[in-house]
């Protein structure tokens, strides 16, 4: 789920110098109603709008850095016809399914039937049958390697328009993977965590067949909280085997009724589902926007509860670190003051950005040089830096002791597997540096490295990035239906893997491709894939940027800002 670009400008996300008459708060933080940012001005068209936050009394370390380049008033005109086309078809497909001139391959009511309650909402599976069915073969492509910075697919064929695959035999070998969420590499078949999870699993089998209360709680487990404890910089950690249960079993058991919840917009679906589950009060505040967020908290304590006006026993705000479809990075000092401000909880899922983020690979706490503690929920996922599965809550004592008898997936969860548990211990021991070798620096060191040269060549070519020039995440504009599955296809025939994602999981004129960056990809592989963007780019005439001019490597941030404000 994304929103538009105009909102994004008009959201308030350009941020300037705090007054320097202002008087900042004993945190260092400016404790203003406009807190951080100038009144709004008047939207107007422009080229690109890049919106950064200055190095100011305390808030941010370095220059933050976020672009999102306003759709083409024409791309968006297309964009919208071609959807409008390919409704018109639908319907026409639709009529010739009803009179049985054409099959209809979807479950539908038998004719007895059709005086009962219907089990299938025929409409609401229109995008389904008509769109999604046109472009399927991009997804779900089966593989047959590790999904490190290159992997092997098996090769599918269709005879019925994408209603069903049949796999050929053949192997597409070596192709290169830029769309696993693999950003530190350690998601491979050789090498010490992969040494260290075998000999874990052949010590203690695959599965443990209970849950951490019961017979499930191994000597792993309990290592592996102390030692995430350590990573993290809080006073404890509990671990659980999904990633996504983190966030949905968990939220439940923090609010409830009389509650509120503060979510930005763009969250994920577990943190989205974990908020409905808890039966709190959800408010959705605009993305990464500090105004709609102040406003919320404003009104909240002012009137609190509906209809009894009585205060909320609790105020929880929920975000995330990096988000997967934005490219963005939480503001997360401004969120920090604004929490303390007014007295909320922070909860920060940090999914994305552990491992990813940060000097010491410490997500986007340590990406801004915050203290730990000043979140009171820090929750993460071991799917994508360390290459393992699950998840994980950190914070003070108190907060895990409370999990541990309330949370769902604390109780009635199977509890993480022993060699999934190694993985992750290895990994992070290695980022920590703890394993005694560099190899975990390294990683860091080529991830920001590659993150920063993939970001720059794109831009360069004329294509709109979206997102945080440090984020490893790169979504780049597509716009028009057709071309979804088309820059999948061509991107494929060239060996280059990609995720290309469409509406309803992005704003209707804002379909994109989604590129991740791994230090496990080399120099040459990236400039194979920026190769092979470009061609493909070019055939589809997918460069609508219009601020592509090259700039040199040594100009600043600061330098290159201003540039683009002159327009």
């Amino acid at each position: 789920m994304t929103r538009n670009s105009t909102s994004k400008l008009l959201n308030g996300d350009t941020c300037h110098r705090t007054n320097p008459s202002k008087t900042p708060g004993a945190n260092g933080f400016v404790m203003s109603h406009c807190l951080f940012q100038k009144p709004q001005k008047r939207y107007r068209r422009s080229a690109e709008k890049n919106h950064h936050v200055s190095n100011n009394q305390g808030l941010y370390n370095k220059p933050f850095v976020q672009s999102f380049e306003e759709t083409p008033l024409l791309v968006a005109v297309l964009t919208y016809v071609g959807y409008g086309i390919l409704t018109i078809f639908g319907y026409l497909r639709d009529f010739l399914r009803d009179w049985k001139f054409q099959k209809c391959h979807l479950a539908r009511e038998r004719e007895e039937q059709k005086d009962f309650v219907p089990l299938y909402q025929d409409f609401e599976n229109f995008y389904t049958r008509n769109l999604y069915m046109r472009i399927r073969d991009n997804w779900n492509r089966p593989i047959c390697s590790v999904p490190g910075a290159k992997m092997d697919l098996v090769e599918r064929d269709t005879h019925d328009y994408n209603w069903s695959f049949e796999h050929t035999g053949r192997v597409l070998k070596d192709v290169i993977n830029m769309g696993s969420y693999n950003y530190l590499g350690f998601a491979e078949n050789s090498g010490a965590c992969a040494d260290a999870a075998s000999e874990c699993c052949m010590k203690y089998g695959v599965g443990v067949s209970s849950t951490r209360r019961e017979t499930g709680n191994l000597d792993k487990h309990e290592e592996l909280e102390k030692l995430v404890a350590r990573f993290l910089g809080v006073e404890s950690s509990m671990v659980f085997g999904m990633g996504f249960a983190t966030n949905s079993m968990n939220i439940p058991a923090l609010t409830g009724r009389g509650c509120l919840i503060l979510s930005d917009e763009l969250n994920h679906a577990s943190l989205v589902l974990g908020a409905r589950l808890s039966g709190s009060t959800i408010r959705v505040f605009k993305h990464n926007n500090m105004q709609s967020l102040e406003k919320l908290l404003r009104d909240a304590i002012a009137h609190g509860q509906p209809r009894t006006h009585r205060p909320w026993k609790k105020i929880l705000i929920v975000v995330e670190g990096i988000y997967s479809m934005e490219g963005s990075i939480i503001r997360l000092p401004e969120v920090i003051a604004l929490k303390k401000k007014y007295k909320a909880y922070l909860y920060l899922d940090e999914a994305h950005s552990i491992g990813a983020l940060g000097p010491r690979g410490r997500g986007v706490v340590d990406f801004f040089g915050l203290d730990p503690t000043d979140v009171d929920i820090m929750m993460g996922t071991f799917t994508k830096s360390f290459g393992a599965a699950g998840g994980y809550i950190g914070g003070k004592k108190e907060l895990i002791d409370y999990l541990c008898s309330h949370s769902h997936s604390a109780v009635y969860a199977t509890s993480m597997s022993p060699p999934i548990t190694q993985q992750i211990i290895t990994s992070m021991k290695c980022i920590m540096g703890e394993d005694g070798t560099t190899l975990g620096q390294e990683r860091l060191s080529q991830l920001s490295e590659n993150t920063t040269y993939f970001r720059r060549k794109l831009h360069e070519l004329g294509f709109i990035i979206y997102g945080n020039k440090d984020s490893p995440v790169v979504p780049l504009m597509l716009y028009m239906p057709a071309k979804i599955g088309a820059f999948g296809r061509e991107m494929l025939k060239r060996n280059i893997g990609t995720v290309v994602v469409g509406f309803p999981a992005t704003p209707i004129i804002e379909s994109r491709a989604r590129f991740c960056v791994s230090a496990a990809h080399t120099r040459k592989m990236l400039d194979t894939a920026l190769n092979a963007i470009s061609e493909v780019g070019d055939l589809l005439q997918l460069k609508y940027s219009r601020n592509n001019r090259p700039r040199s490597e040594d100009t600043d941030s600061y330098s290159y800002l201003e540039s683009h404000q002159e327009h």
